[in-house]
């Protein structure tokens, strides 16, 4: 038995993306469900499993009810926060792939800007009487209570090792906004910057600039899982899951490893890049889009390194030419990424992956057969490999 090609996604739905959402996120989570079971073309007596992130506040059951799902067969829930992204649709596949469940949801809605906002110092996290709360107790006492801070060291020490600039970070928030401002779903719709403009921006944690940290959303995204038959059957040309992967790295913390050898590098993220290429039986030159995770943008960086588009510390030579430009060698987030469109946790991301395999998307690619879509980095992480 083989995940690779047994089941893809059939439908994705999405609310609007805004800074106050204006209603609950069980309501954002519905919306964006019944949205994707509408375009899927199917019903929610249809669906008989769900997956969502452990930090949702929305529970199965909840959502279940606000659709109308008489029952489930089942349900689960990835932790790690935007690390999850791809690991619930890989869990979705899974249980297709074994008959444990026909059609499975998964959703991520949140209102992350006008509610309870993640990049700001939560105090009670290095409190908690958990293994987590353990780990935040040696860092938050030291000023690293924030993603951004935490990585900030870690691009600081990037920065050192390999001569990378705030200039090459640039590139990635100048090619996501230049992606976003032909995008007529992102917030930053008509709106591109220039490296110029990236310079002039604010430090929030030195090395890292307003420009080079991510939005922050309310709203939801929902895919629909299916069987490849089934899907073939259904309103759209599926997106055939050829893989997915999880890993988690060496002595792995959330945000902060900083306890390994090397600190220039996300080896969980290279896992799942071994383990994507081998299940696809495809490499990084067979990638016709990279939907890459982009919650800080010196992690993009590393992340093509790790993923084998370049060698250690080359990713700034890389770049530098304009490949990541929508006319360039890999076209990196069409839709504006998270920089651009919207944070909500990558999953609008999959969705973007979703309309490139379909030739729907807003920037739409002119030939794409394989999407590289990872999720969140820094944590242990997850990534899909989506193809006709």
């Amino acid at each position: 038995m083989t995940l690779s090609g047994a089941a893809a996604i059939a439908g994705i739905g999405a609310t609007e993306f805004s800074k106050d959402s204006g209603r609950s996120e069980l309501q954002l989570a519905a919306e964006a469900s019944r949205d994707a079971l509408t375009d899927a073309g199917l019903a929610p007596s249809d669906v008989d499993g769900m997956v969502t992130f452990s930090m949702d506040a929305n529970a199965e059951i909840a959502v279940a009810r606000e659709l109308g799902v008489p029952s489930l067969s089942f349900f689960s829930r990835v932790p790690h926060g935007g690390g999850a992204a791809c690991a619930i649709v890989q869990q979705a596949a899974m249980a297709v792939a074994t008959g444990v469940a026909s059609v499975v949801l998964c959703y991520r809605a949140f209102n992350e800007r006008s509610g309870s906002r993640f990049g700001r110092v939560q105090a009670a996290a290095a409190g908690q009487p958990t293994s987590a709360g353990i780990d935040n107790s040696w860092h938050y006492p030291m000023g690293l209570g924030t993603p951004a801070a935490t990585v900030a060291m870690f691009a600081r020490r990037y920065m050192h090792e390999y001569g990378a600039t705030s200039e090459d970070f640039g590139r990635v928030a100048v090619a996501d906004r230049r992606a976003a401002a032909t995008n007529p779903r992102a917030w930053f719709h008509g709106r591109p910057i220039t490296l110029a403009d990236h310079q002039a921006s604010r430090w929030i944690v030195e090395p890292l600039r307003l420009l080079d940290c991510c939005q922050e959303s309310d709203g939801g995204v929902a895919v629909v899982v299916t069987t490849v038959d089934r899907a073939r059957d259904l309103g759209h040309p599926p997106a055939v899951i050829t893989a997915a992967a999880q890993g988690s790295g060496p002595d792995q913390f959330s945000m902060n490893s900083y306890y390994r050898p090397d600190l220039t590098g996300l080896p969980e993220m290279g896992l799942v890049a071994r383990q994507l290429w081998t299940q696809a039986g495809i490499g990084p030159s067979d990638v016709s889009v990279a939907v890459l995770y982009d919650h800080f943008t010196p992690f993009v960086l590393v992340q093509l390194e790790e993923l084998g588009f370049c060698g250690r510390g080359e990713a700034r030579h890389l770049i530098a030419d304009g490949t990541l430009e929508l006319d360039g060698r890999l076209p990196l987030n069409p839709h504006g990424g998270q920089l651009g469109e919207a944070y909500i946790h990558g999953m609008n991301g999959i969705a973007e992956g979703v309309r490139q395999i379909r030739g729907t998307a807003a920037n739409q690619l002119p030939t794409v057969e394989n999407v590289l879509v990872t999720a969140g980095t820094g944590v242990p992480t997850s990534a899909l490999v989506l193809s006709h």
